[in-house]
């Protein structure tokens, strides 16, 4: 059963190929989106894995890898973003609203770690 961190992961992650392949067609810049492309859809295939963890310590280890990957995403994203070659800030906060749930997330799984 998808949760709203899996559902908004995996929107954040279409989004990240829309705006990747709209970067390398017409702004000709493939490095920074290539990037991008990788950190930005690890995160919810990560999330996926923690569903499927081998108990509570893997699973949050499972979510803090897609939270190091969601940080790595959002340094892309500045980057684009203060360079010039991206103008919507609106993927930025997407990422940020990612991150949030992550972090409660584990520290949730954390709590409720015996």
């Amino acid at each position: 059963m998808p949760s709203p961190l899996q559902d908004k992961s995996k929107a954040f992650a279409l989004e990240i190929i829309k705006v990747c392949n709209e970067m390398k067609h017409s702004k000709r810049e493939s490095v920074l989106t290539n990037q991008l492309i990788r950190s930005g859809t690890s995160i919810g295939a990560n999330i996926r894995e923690a569903m499927y963890a081998h108990g509570k310590a893997d699973f949050i280890a499972k979510l803090q890898i897609a939270l190091k990957e969601c940080s790595e995403s959002e340094y892309w994203l500045e980057l684009l973003i203060e360079s010039g070659y991206y103008d919507d800030p609106t993927i930025l906060k997407q990422c940020t609203e990612v991150k949030r749930l992550l972090i409660a997330s584990i520290n949730t799984a954390k709590k409720n770690q015996v």
